[in-house]
């Protein structure tokens, strides 16, 4: 789900120690917007008529499994019953098992690619080159449009030369002399109206 890897989920996490979690009720929101038949299970073990949601292991700390299906692909997560310092916990209650079940939950459906660049220790998730230059593009047209705003509103010769002075600063920076080009075409222009008011 190529998709999924793309968006930017930033805003709907928690950190807690060293670890950064993904709001499930979120992701799971997110997922029924692509597949609303998507379904996900927490998985219990244990002999029939006695299962339980969680893997007890030797030493008495617990592991959860989770799965996810999305648009027929099924993906499977496991994860440790951890306390808020992230190490296992032994004889883990009700409560620390459902925290774990929902954790592994959102670990799940970043398998799908939601999320997944948190897991992998990344600050943004992966964007498609194509994606990023139109991006840069719309957002270029929109600093230019604010600019020719900026310039049209400027009520003296100081204001404007404020104006023109910060944003060729800007496309000095940004190596961009057609957006330079139009700046100072739009100031000239600015200017020629001006002294046609003047002679009128």
């Amino acid at each position: 789900m190529s998709e999924l890897l793309k968006i930017n989920v930033n805003d709907h996490t928690e950190k807690k120690g060293q670890l950064t979690y993904l709001s499930w009720a979120w992701a799971w929101a997110e997922i029924l917007k692509i597949d609303p038949q998507a379904t996900w299970v927490a998985h219990e073990f244990g002999p029939d008529g006695c299962q339980v949601p969680m893997m007890i292991l030797p030493d008495t700390t617990a592991m959860v499994k989770v799965g996810v299906t999305i648009s027929g692909h099924y993906k499977q997560c496991l994860l440790p019953v951890m306390d808020n310092k992230n190490k296992a916990i032994q004889g883990p209650d009700a409560f620390q098992v459902n925290t774990a079940i929902m954790r592994c939950l959102a670990k799940a459906i970043a398998m799908h690619g939601l999320g997944l660049y948190i897991y992998a220790g990344e600050d943004l998730p992966e964007i498609d080159p194509a994606d990023q230059r139109e991006r840069d593009t719309a957002l270029r047209a929109e600093w230019l449009s604010a600019q020719f705003k900026l310039i049209d509103d400027a009520k003296t010769a100081g204001e404007l030369k404020l104006v023109v002075s910060d944003a060729l600063a800007v496309t000095t920076k940004e190596k961009d002399d057609d957006a330079a080009a139009q700046i100072n075409s739009r100031a000239a222009l600015k200017v020629a109206k001006a002294k046609t008011k003047e002679t009128a």
